[in-house]
């Protein structure tokens, strides 16, 4: 079977695939993991992707996943390592020139349903925290109130550098690519998560029930999915 590199978002950590990683070893997969050094002022996407690399062993061609905001990391990794292929769950797509930032500001990338709240802290040097009842509003909900609270207890402060530079990236890398819609996402609009994969990618984009966060709220479902992107 397969390796399987699950690649976390904004403000997230290794830790929230937690209830989907033994989904997909019950699978028979191979899982890798990773904590992105998202709190550092002075890193890039390009440094993230060196991070994620680093994780999986140099003879591996694995299954490579982001989250979110790893949308901008994952190419990355391709455009320098061979892996199987790409799976951007609920994720940006980059466009080389442009930043996430740029791209915000023309398309409209972000979910439709505005939180209520906005518990957002600026700790300097463009690096920010969310407060648990935003957090729970824009990621976690369709999640039960307990796993919400846990999720929103492991939290990290994110710099935004990796979403406001430039990408680094120069152009697709050659690989297969495979897209999720989260159809109830209040974090990344799902209408323009389909509009993307097809004009982006060439290919319409695999819808999944729920939020923002299946990894959370339906593991089982979502190895599922990898799974069967696994054995193309």
């Amino acid at each position: 079977m397969s390796d399987i590199v699950l690649v976390h978002g904004a403000f997230h950590g290794a830790w929230c695939w937690d209830l989907l990683r033994p989904e997909l070893e019950r699978l028979g997969h191979g899982v890798v993991t990773v904590d992105l050094p998202i709190s550092d002022p002075a890193l890039s996407a390009a440094d993230y992707a060196r991070t994620v690399e680093a994780a999986f062993p140099p003879d591996s061609k694995p299954l490579v996943v982001g989250h979110s905001m790893a949308g901008v990391v994952i190419p990355l990794v391709a455009a320098s390592r061979p892996v199987q292929a790409l799976v951007f769950l609920a994720a940006f797509l980059p466009l080389p020139g442009k930043s996430i930032g740029d791209q915000r500001a023309v398309e409209h990338i972000d979910g439709q349903v505005p939180p209520r709240t906005a518990e957002w802290s600026d700790l300097g040097d463009d690096v920010w925290m969310i407060g648990p009842t935003t957090a729970t509003e824009l990621f976690y909900s369709d999640a039960p109130a307990a796993t919400a609270r846990w999720a929103t207890q492991r939290l990290r402060p994110q710099a935004y550098r990796a979403m406001q530079e430039i990408t680094p990236l120069e152009a697709w890398p050659d690989v297969t690519s495979h897209s999720i819609v989260c159809r109830e996402d209040r974090s990344i609009n799902p209408d323009w998560v389909r509009s993307a994969a097809r004009e982006r990618l060439g290919i319409d984009a695999t819808e999944l029930a729920g939020g923002h966060s299946p990894f959370l709220t339906r593991p089982r479902e979502l190895a599922g999915l990898l799974d069967a992107f696994a054995r193309i």
